[in-house]
């Protein structure tokens, strides 16, 4: 490996690692401009995996009468 390549290497690291940090400032300072704006998207609720002492669960009669009424 000559030095030339060895120091385009190190130059192409280099420069990757710093478009790298600056399009993460960038997300970032977007981020901080348009927060107020969006509401966060949530995957998993509390609501749609806790059963609680207050969890309600559909029992056979239930069930059957739901049938019928298709």
């Amino acid at each position: 490996m000559d030095v030339l390549v060895a120091a385009n290497i190190l130059g192409g690291t280099i420069l990757t690692g710093l478009s790298i940090v600056i399009a993460i400032v960038f997300i970032v300072i977007i981020n901080n401009v348009i927060h107020k704006y969006w509401k966060p998207v949530e995957f998993f609720t509390k609501d749609s995996w806790y059963f609680g002492p207050n969890a309600r669960f559909a029992e056979p009669h239930e069930l059957v009468e739901k049938k019928k009424d298709i």
